[in-house]
């Protein structure tokens, strides 16, 4: 979970300026396994420890969890619909970026 985490965002941090709704999307995609890790943390406090206290810190993160997952979810299905289009429209920047960096 931690890993993929880690891995989409390097996708992020690795997609060109010229697609920014590439950039989003993997935003949110890298939000999705943050917002489930956070879940399993609490549930694994929950099965380790026991009082009030904990109780009441597990179910703030799982809420917290739930809710970074589903939205995040939500904003990657409504980014995902524009990636192909953001590609064609800016196919001519794009070739102009590799050629600028194959030059330098």
């Amino acid at each position: 979970m931690f890993i993929y985490y880690f891995y989409l965002k390097t996708k992020q941090f690795h997609t060109s300026r010229v697609f920014p709704i590439r950039k989003k999307m993997y935003k949110s995609l890298a939000g999705i396994p943050l917002g489930l890790l956070l879940v399993f943390f609490a549930l694994n406090q929950l099965v380790l420890f026991d009082g009030i206290v904990t109780y009441l810190v597990a179910a703030l993160f799982i809420i917290v969890g739930v809710v970074t997952a589903v939205y995040n979810y939500n904003a990657f299905q409504h980014y995902k619909q524009f990636v192909d289009e953001e590609a064609d429209l800016n196919k001519d920047l794009y070739e102009e970026a590799l050629k600028k960096a194959k030059k330098n």
